[in-house]
């Protein structure tokens, strides 16, 4: 094995200009945005690297410190029926900033002159309002209002420039990303409008020289390759701890703001020069909703009932023949019927997807995927299930046993081989969850889950006012409680 470690001294690392920051140091965008821009600086004049802001106080970043920001991402799949398995070294980040302990760092960043870009991936919670954030805090908790703070010090400190606008790309998982976190920005200029030395001056800027683009992006990250490390570190010659597997599908799609043209976009943004599959369009909700719904729903409620079956890696799911079964039934019978595309176009993108999902050199673990599961199932499989229940007259089953298994999961304790079960969410939702399984009743647990309006739900409503659901929901809890969760899966494919 070898024993040489990552680092600028040890491996050659390119210089750029910084031109992107970026919201988030996780896996998925470490694989997917600075992986594009590596591809950008290597392919076409791009010439930028990335300085990755910490959006939450708990530390992540050390690691790639540790490492001047180097590290490979590891891509794996079948391009026609030729297999890859390539590894490439990426230094397109310069450096990665924790704004809790070096905000003066964070907010020199507006005083760049180069920045152009933004991009963040702060997850489907990450993107709301919070008005206990202050123009004063060092920093404001939200994302949002970070952004926010930041823009406004790039506005003062360049006069209102109109060439000093920043191009914003959203990457969370979120219905309309861009117009949301635009409507948060607006409302953080409203609630720090007397903070504000020129309030409607910042938000006339906003409009006019900061895109704020819709988009919408699709990489299966599984990462960091804890059963291949060994092998791959002798292959690239070094110790990569920030090492980041996926497979090789990628897409993104930009819908560009209303005051950045397609042709604009395309220029500053070559992703398609360097022959990466962005696409640049109008209107980016048919894309947004086919996907949403047929690979990140079924994958938000396929992993707790995996999981609680005893399965962790998300192939490993598809192949066993009741789970599979299971994701069929979500994912065929009960999400497809919901999407107004032609049927046939619908089964063969999902028919796809299923093959992502077996892709045999991916170890996807279902727990990954499990950060945030109340957000995820609201934005990812709650339109569905109302959609599917006017539709057809009745709930879809599969759907609310997903719920039931999220609910459980979050239950805590450990799985009956002994793995523990460690959910994690905000810590609200945590509280609530432990409060209601205090209670040891099923029927106040569902009826507390799905009148979480507040903390959960928000626009959705409450929940327990969809006929039947409450009673469903309490059902699956129940057998889960009692007879497991195989034996409850057998339950619903059976009826």
């Amino acid at each position: 094995m070898t024993n040489n470690i990552l680092n600028r001294h040890t491996a050659p690392k390119a210089e750029a200009p910084e031109r992107v920051i970026q919201f988030g140091e996780g896996n998925f965008l470490r694989a997917f945005v600075d992986w594009m821009i590596q591809e950008m600086n290597d392919k076409t004049a791009f010439n930028g690297s990335v300085v990755i802001v910490q959006p939450r106080e708990r530390n992540h970043i050390e690691t790639l410190r540790a490492q001047d920001c180097l590290y490979h991402v590891n891509l794996l799949g079948l391009k026609g029926n030729e297999q890859v398995n390539s590894c490439q070294r990426i230094s397109s980040v310069s450096r990665a900033l924790n704004p809790y302990t070096q905000y003066d760092a964070f907010m020199a960043l507006a005083e760049q002159p180069e920045m152009r870009f933004v991009i963040s991936n702060t997850t489907e919670a990450g993107i709301a309002f919070d008005n206990t954030c202050k123009l004063s805090d060092t920093p404001p908790a939200s994302y949002p209002a970070k952004l926010t703070q930041l823009l406004y010090h790039r506005y003062s400190c360049f006069n209102g420039d109109t060439k000093k606008g920043l191009i914003i790309l959203p990457c969370e998982l979120i219905f309309g990303n861009g117009h949301h976190l635009k409507d948060c920005i607006n409302q953080y200029i409203d609630l720090w409008h007397d903070d504000l030395d020129d309030a409607e001056g910042f938000r006339k800027w906003i409009a006019c020289c900061c895109p704020i683009c819709t988009t919408l992006v699709d990489r299966i990250v599984n990462g960091y390759p804890h059963n291949d490390e060994q092998q791959l570190w002798q292959r690239i010659g070094y110790k990569d701890a920030a090492m980041v597997q996926g497979e090789i599908f990628h897409l993104w799609v930009i819908e560009h703001d209303k005051n950045i043209s397609i042709e604009q976009l395309d220029k500053e943004w070559p992703a398609r020069k360097a022959g990466l599959n962005v696409v640049l369009t109008d209107n980016e909700a048919p894309y947004h909703l086919r996907k949403t719904t047929l690979l990140n729903g079924p994958h938000t409620v396929l992993s707790p009932v995996a999981f609680l079956s005893g399965i962790n890696i998300v192939r490993d799911a598809c192949n066993d023949e009741l789970v599979g079964k299971f994701i069929h039934q979500v994912m065929f019978n009960e999400l497809l019927p919901t999407l107004e595309l032609p049927k046939d176009e619908l089964t063969r993108f999902a028919e796809d997807v299923l093959q992502r999902f077996k892709n045999p050199y991916i170890d996807h673990q279902v727990t990954s995927i499990m950060l945030n599961s109340f957000p995820k199932f609201k934005t990812r499989d709650l339109p569905a299930l109302k959609r599917y229940t006017e539709l057809k007259g009745e709930l879809p089953k599969a759907i609310v046993l997903g719920l039931a298994a999220i609910t459980t999961y979050y239950k805590g304790g450990t799985r009956e081989d002994g793995t523990a079960i460690a959910p994690n969410d905000d810590p609200a939702i945590l509280e609530l969850l432990q409060q209601l399984w205090a209670s040891a009743d099923c029927h106040t647990i569902a009826e507390g889950v799905l009148g979480a309006q507040d903390l959960i739900w928000k626009e959705q409503g409450n929940l327990n006012d969809i006929p039947g659901l409450t009673d469903l929901l309490t059902s699956y809890l129940q057998q889960i409680q009692e007879s497991g969760m195989r034996k409850t899966i057998e339950t619903v494919l059976n009826k």
